[in-house]
């Protein structure tokens, strides 16, 4: 699957892209493969502050249950409701469809930490994948 070109990404798996002064956050294509058949989904609630590096929710598959990661500070401004009763989402469509928050970021500056394209695969092909 090609990554969107506009997207940074923590070394975590999770993704984030900016949309005005919002960022959207979700996890990768390479999380949703490693995880496989995933069983459940908890995401914070709006208005409630991430930060980043930071768990801001979990995941579970019929393997492990896994932190999810904020890749920015700030407060969370929607939460992907109806993302939890259909979790097949993030396998078709995790850069799209599969979003889970979006946060008003408080410290901008964290976006020129995240990862970029390039150094995320390097990432996902030291774990055996890409």
């Amino acid at each position: 699957m090609a990554r969107p070109a506009d997207c940074r990404y923590l070394a975590s798996h999770e993704w984030a892209r900016r949309d005005k002064a919002e960022v959207v956050i979700g996890i990768t294509d390479f999380a949703v493969e490693h995880l496989s058949d995933l069983t459940f989904l908890d995401l914070p609630k709006v208005k409630d502050k991430v930060e980043a590096g930071k768990p801001f929710g979990e995941i579970e598959s019929v393997k492990a249950v896994s932190d999810l990661n904020a890749p920015v500070s700030g407060e969370v401004t929607a939460v992907h409701e109806d993302l939890a009763e259909s979790l097949e989402t993030l396998a078709k469509d995790p850069f799209g469809q599969g979003w889970m928050i979006r946060v008003k970021p408080s410290h901008p500056a964290e976006w020129e930490k995240l990862l970029d394209g390039t150094a995320y695969l390097k990432v996902c092909d030291s774990e055996g994948g890409h």
